[in-house]
């Protein structure tokens, strides 16, 4: 044991003699830098120019939409409601709210409804045709709603539903349903069949079973689902415009587009017309935005 350890520090002294290569230091490992070390000005900088460069087209509308006309001020001092009446009670916009209510919540239920269905069929059931029938569904997304005008048209022009609010609600749920399949299909694969078979066990039958057991956990994705239905429907122009002639039965992005002339514009009742146009959906996303996130994160978890 004395001969091991003097050679060992023999060997210790040979290595650090002079004329030695010097031995190379040893490395530390590098620290990451944590989030808690880095400024609060270079995360706060950039969040508020982009705050800054989004709010700013919404303070010119509400700007032009309570400022009076002729005024040029960049404060909203002294404050009207003339445009806002111009709007509603002239212009129609009672109507064409009214319309875009009906188009959204009927696209919403209608949307949720199928989805819903088709999602489950997909999550729980085998066919040979599957694979394809998804590849359909994601292909679809990338054909332009503009090129199905025509064929949907005359589809609509023979079941007599030209000029009916049916035709729009019917095209907004068509090409709203293949990425609420995928969204709705995604999310009822994370709830474990499991709790279905218990109930199965307990005497449920298979409806019975997903209505007490499994729909209470689709809420989130029900609800971004639904969502996203109604705010494309609200503010969606192309087939409004094309399947709806008569006033009486016009939408809100259709409205503001009679405001519109070919001479001039009146800067002030199409501010006004598109707060009117804003706030269902601002007051839509104020209440939902925790189930929004969650709904499309858990529904592209698994698909």
């Amino acid at each position: 044991m004395t001969a091991l350890l003097a050679e060992r520090h023999g060997s210790a002294r040979r290595s650090s003699a002079p004329g030695s290569p010097p031995s190379s230091p040893r490395r530390r490992p590098v620290r990451e830098r944590a989030f808690d070390d880095v400024p609060r000005w270079q995360i706060y900088l950039p969040l508020g120019l982009y705050l800054l460069f989004t709010l700013i087209p919404f303070y010119w509308m509400l700007l032009f939409a309570v400022r009076p006309a002729g005024s040029t001020s960049l404060v909203p001092w002294p404050m009207t409601g003339a445009h806002f009446s111009k709007v509603w009670n002239e212009r129609s916009f009672a109507v064409f709210f009214q319309n875009s209510m009906i188009v959204g919540v009927a696209t919403l239920v209608a949307t949720t409804l199928v989805a819903l269905a088709g999602g489950y069929a997909l999550a729980r059931f085998d066919f040979r045709i599957k694979g394809a029938f998804m590849l359909a569904l994601l292909c679809s997304q990338f054909i332009p709603g503009a090129l199905m005008l025509v064929p949907l048209f005359e589809i609509f022009r023979n079941l007599q539903m030209i000029n009916s609010l049916g035709s729009v609600v019917i095209a907004e749920t068509v090409f709203q349903l293949p990425l609420s399949i995928i969204l709705i299909s995604g999310f009822i694969k994370n709830v474990p069949v499991s709790l279905e078979e218990a109930a199965w066990v307990d005497g449920c039958s298979r409806f019975t079973a997903f209505r007490t057991v499994v729909l209470p956990l689709l809420r989130p994705g029900l609800i971004a689902v639904g969502s996203f239905a109604f705010v494309h429907s609200w503010n969606h122009f192309l087939f409004a415009l094309m399947f709806l002639s008569e006033q009486d039965k016009q939408t809100i992005p259709v409205g503001l587009n009679t405001l519109i002339g070919a001479d001039s514009v009146d800067l002030g009742a199409l501010a006004a017309g598109g707060v009117i146009a804003a706030v269902p959906v601002v007051i839509v996303f104020a209440f939902i935005q925790k189930w929004l996130i969650t709904g499309f994160s858990a529904g592209a978890v698994k698909g």
